[in-house]
């Protein structure tokens, strides 16, 4: 059992409240999740991989532990036993999958993680888009390629240019790995001959992305907590930039006010009953503003990347989780601000170099590249008094001190980030 052996983390306080282990620690969105609890009062037990995760350092983390070898299941149950924990949270997809086989309570610990089958419905795009249409929302022209089609008479009838991403990306990635694939997440294909190249490219293991419609317009993500069929807490928020500049991880996003597409926040929750879910989701849109069409991308089941931007505005999904299961409330939560933006400064300084130093890797063709607003903006914003940030905050200042660090370590060794 020595790998559960508890570490009380510096700046740690004792708390009327029962307390929560959350697994992840390692990223923006773990310690989002340690820095709402622990702002509400929550003593939070942290499960990282290793002593260099972020979130460790956060005041807000009570305690911590090394994560063990071996499945969730062989060990969780102890840590909640040693720990006297109430809930459970986890980060990752896999922890997600792991977690949803197990029951949703361990003696008194609720596991605050979707149950398996909306999981798999969720995780599975094509299921998913399947439901969206089912009710009547947008969605792109897609093709999923299957081994003895006539692939050239698909290419043919398809409207370029294309995306291709991966139906259930945690399914897919380790049969890429023992090929010797490289998982890419989005891929861009403006041509029949790229499209070819792309499905002989997968033809060794029999399996291909879907191919997908390009939708043009601007990215709204609408989040959404769900109890008992209907959402109890509601945010939205514009993707002002990603990285890869093309599409991928938000880097910079603005909350957008609740007044605005109301009718779509309804088709959201609409979609998600559809789905079954229960807990905290994004639902991704491309939305065009001339056209007003939103185009379904994707339903995200796990905390999202821009959690951070929820949080200074007050919506608060963890906290949401937590409070109804742990303590059985079921008041109306406060509803959230709307005048803030968040940056990810890393990936964000990124996107602007690839911008301004190597345009031609930049894969979407409709990508509007202005380099000199670009550079203004990511000066200029550090004096916006409406900008957050994913890591920094002055009031736990340590997680972003050590993610500096690590930073400049791999600088120095010459290691990718």
């Amino acid at each position: 059992m020595g790998d559960l052996a508890l570490r009380t983390s510096a700046g740690s306080c004792v708390n009327a409240l029962p307390g929560a282990i959350v697994l992840g620690l390692e990223n923006a969105i773990g310690l989002t999740v340690v820095r709402e609890l622990g702002q509400h009062g929550v003593p939070v037990h942290g499960v990282a991989r290793d002593a260099d995760a972020i979130g460790i350092v956060s005041r807000h983390c009570a305690s911590w532990s090394q994560r063990p070898s071996g499945p969730i299941a062989d060990w969780l149950p102890a840590l909640i036993a040693r720990t006297g924990a109430r809930a459970v949270l986890a980060i990752s997809e896999p922890d997600l999958i792991a977690l949803s086989t197990l029951p949703a309570r361990i003696g008194e610990c609720h596991i605050l993680t979707p149950r398996a089958d909306p999981l798999a419905k969720v995780l599975d795009k094509l299921q998913t888009l399947q439901a969206a249409e089912s009710i009547g929302l947008l969605t792109p022209q897609t093709w999923q390629p299957q081994a003895g089609e006539d692939f050239a008479a698909r290419a043919a009838d398809l409207p370029y240019p294309l995306v291709a991403k991966w139906a259930n990306p945690p399914d897919i990635q380790p049969i890429l790995e023992r090929a010797g694939l490289e998982w890419i997440k989005t891929d861009y294909i403006r041509t029949p001959q790229q499209l070819f190249a792309l499905l002989d490219r997968y033809a060794p293991i029999g399996r291909w992305p879907l191919i997908q419609q390009y939708c043009a317009g601007v990215g709204l993500g609408q989040m959404l907590y769900m109890a008992g069929g209907r959402a109890t807490l509601r945010f939205q928020h514009r993707r002002l930039h990603e990285w890869p500049p093309e599409g991928g991880v938000s880097t910079y996003c603005r909350a957008e006010p609740a007044s605005a597409h109301q009718a779509q926040m309804d088709q959201s929750e609409r979609l998600l009953q559809a789905l079954g879910w229960e807990g905290q989701a994004m639902v991704e849109y491309r939305h065009e503003p001339d056209s007003g069409r939103y185009w379904l991308m994707e339903v995200n089941g796990r905390f999202w990347g821009s959690l951070p931007l929820a949080r200074y505005c007050g919506a608060h999904f963890a906290w949401e989780a937590y409070r109804r299961a742990v303590l059985g409330q079921n008041d109306p939560a406060p509803p959230p601000r709307d005048t803030l933006r968040a940056r990810y400064m890393v990936p964000e300084t990124k996107r602007l170099l690839r911008i301004l130093l190597a345009p031609g890797r930049i894969g979407d063709p409709f990508f509007r590249r202005r380099p000199l607003a670009d550079l203004a903006s990511w000066l200029l914003d550090f004096l916006d008094p409406r900008a957050r940030y994913y890591v920094f905050s002055r009031s736990d200042p340590r997680p972003w001190l050590r993610d500096m660090a690590q930073i400049v370590r791999k600088a120095v060794r010459g290691e990718k980030r």
